[in-house]
């Protein structure tokens, strides 16, 4: 498995002066009524970005045109960053909005070995995401052109996703107020999808599971103990798959945020979770393991 080590695209004093809040929908000194004249004296809203999250459809650099791979998005935060995936990296930038005019200063990406056509594309998508840049939104589309109209990003806002339905891939455990990543070498098999039919399915790192779930309001009950395979599993995963065997069995509160999924119970103690790629449902199956039996109670 590669690592991703950020590396840093400008310096710290350009990041703190260019570390500006994005704003909310909003104008300068109220909204002019509808007998106000001319409103020559009103200050344009400014774009509200702050909070979404979008998929990136194609960037254009030079004039010249590229589509985007699976997986392109961008999101804008309430701190004034954005935060988003080539569709083989993750990058972030500082945005500072005024009126519609976004002020784009790319601050870091990872460095994992790209395909060429992924390495090509997300060249163009620092180039494209740089600077000065006019933003139109028209329903669920959004485009960002630089001045001269050479350069830009097509965006399509994306939904957030449901909690039933979707694959979640588990990628953190929580304690309270501390996040903490999956232990050393326990891989990226762990994940879970609650379906229509009542059910909580997927892998607990090494092996499968199963058992039935009701949701009320936002408490996830699942009635383990879960039925699971018996595989032989690594120190790594069996650690972490007894971790999230035990997590598994009762009252939960679940939150969800867009494309993120936080499973706690009564002490503070859980786990977070991500959509998995392309998930605007299950695309990557609950399992993740092949050649298991089904499962069955310990």
């Amino acid at each position: 498995m590669q690592t991703q080590t950020p590396r840093t695209l400008v310096s710290a004093a350009s990041a703190a002066a260019l570390a500006l809040l994005l704003a909310a929908c909003g104008t300068e000194g109220g909204t002019a009524g509808p007998g106000s004249g001319s409103g020559s004296d009103t200050v344009s809203p400014d774009l509200p970005v702050a909070g979404t999250h979008w998929t990136i459809g194609a960037v254009t650099v030079d004039g010249r045109r590229s589509a985007a791979p699976d997986g392109a998005r961008v999101e804008f935060g309430a701190d004034g960053r954005a935060r988003g995936n080539s569709g083989c990296n993750t990058f972030g930038a500082t945005v500072a909005v005024k009126g519609d005019t976004l002020t784009v200063s790319p601050q870091e990406i990872t460095e994992m070995g790209c395909p060429e056509d992924r390495q090509r594309f997300e060249t163009d998508l620092v180039k494209a995401f740089t600077g000065t840049l006019k933003g139109r939104q028209k329903g669920e589309a959004l485009t960002l052109t630089s001045p001269d109209g050479r350069n830009g990003l097509e965006l399509a806002a994306e939904a957030d996703l449901p909690l039933r339905g979707t694959t979640w891939k588990i990628d953190g455990l929580v304690s309270g107020a501390t996040a903490s990543s999956l232990p050393a070498g326990s891989g990226d098999k762990a994940r879970l999808v609650l379906g229509a039919d009542g059910r909580v399915s997927g892998n607990l790192g090494c092996n499968n599971f199963a058992a039935t779930a009701r949701v009320e309001g936002k408490t996830l009950t699942i009635d383990g103990p879960a039925a699971t395979t018996r595989m032989m599993c690594t120190s790594p995963q069996m650690q972490l798959e007894t971790r999230l065997y035990e997590l598994l069995d009762g009252p939960l509160t679940y939150r969800l945020d867009h494309r993120t999924l936080t499973l706690t119970d009564a002490d503070g103690k859980g786990l977070s979770a991500k959509a998995a790629t392309g998930t605007g449902g299950t695309s990557e199956g609950a399992g993740g393991t092949e050649g298991q039996e089904p499962p069955a109670s310990r």
